[in-house]
């Protein structure tokens, strides 16, 4: 979190050498994702979910890296993915994910269910109410 990301990515290299978890690859898939390295970000959150396929994050993860290389219609069964996960504390980001992905696609009555949504889940998000009231500008 203070920019050290390659001591991070040597850590949780490290930590996976020794135990392999789920948790442990989407954090080193995060770190990679931070240095701009989509590829590698995306084959560790795959390998997070050979690990523990329940694990939520990793889904979700992927998506949003693929809605960052405006693979949009890509991101959508990760994301759903996420959101049907069983093991997972942070159903908001991929309901905020999947709004951005129809806001791309200008499906706007999708989008704003989304971001409700994550809202409803985690009241006072601020990325989802943000998104809300750009939709909301973009309407009128």
């Amino acid at each position: 979190m203070d920019g050290r990301l390659d001591d991070a990515i040597e850590l949780y290299k490290q930590s996976i050498g020794v135990y392999p978890t789920a948790e442990a690859h989407t954090f080193l898939g995060w770190a990679y994702s931070m240095e701009n390295r989509l590829d590698e970000a995306i084959a560790e959150c795959r390998r997070a979910i050979a690990v523990d396929p329940d694990f939520g994050n990793p889904y979700n993860d992927i998506g949003a890296y693929l809605i960052e290389r405006g693979e949009h219609d890509q991101a959508i069964p990760w994301l759903e993915q996420a959101i049907a996960s069983p093991r997972y504390d942070a159903f908001h980001y991929p309901w905020y994910n999947l709004g951005r992905v129809y806001v791309a696609q200008e499906v706007y009555t999708k989008a704003r269910q989304c971001f409700r949504k994550s809202l409803e889940i985690a009241p006072g998000y601020t990325l989802a109410e943000e998104a809300l009231q750009k939709l909301r500008l973009l309407l009128q």
